[in-house]
């Protein structure tokens, strides 16, 4: 049995794993944002709350297409997010092109 190296699809234990650790560094962020003991009304607490309750999202998100199937898969034009931006940015839904396009 040979390895079919065109592949672009990203290996999906790896996948896993920085998925896992961004979510344990968010949550631990999160934690320690709410130990400040700043209050909720603060503005600059709220968008880092907001921020990371947003990346959470997006790290459950991914973990769901792997699930089924659509890891990797840009949302935006289906061709493959290169796997350099998936290292980086594991939760990554859409390729450079088309997440310049989104913003």
């Amino acid at each position: 049995m040979s390895l079919d190296v065109t592949r672009a699809e990203p290996p999906l234990h790896e996948a896993r794993q920085r998925l896992e650790h961004a979510r344990v560094s968010r949550l631990a962020q999160l934690h320690a944002l709410s130990e400040t003991g700043h209050s909720a009304d603060d503005p600059l607490l709220s968008a880092q709350l907001t921020a990371m309750k947003r990346v959470l999202k997006e790290i459950e998100d991914a973990f769901g297409r792997i699930e089924d199937g659509t890891y990797g898969t840009c949302a935006g034009c289906a061709k493959p997010v290169p796997a350099e931006r998936l290292e980086i940015l594991p939760y990554a839904r859409h390729c450079v092109a088309c997440q310049r396009r989104a913003v």
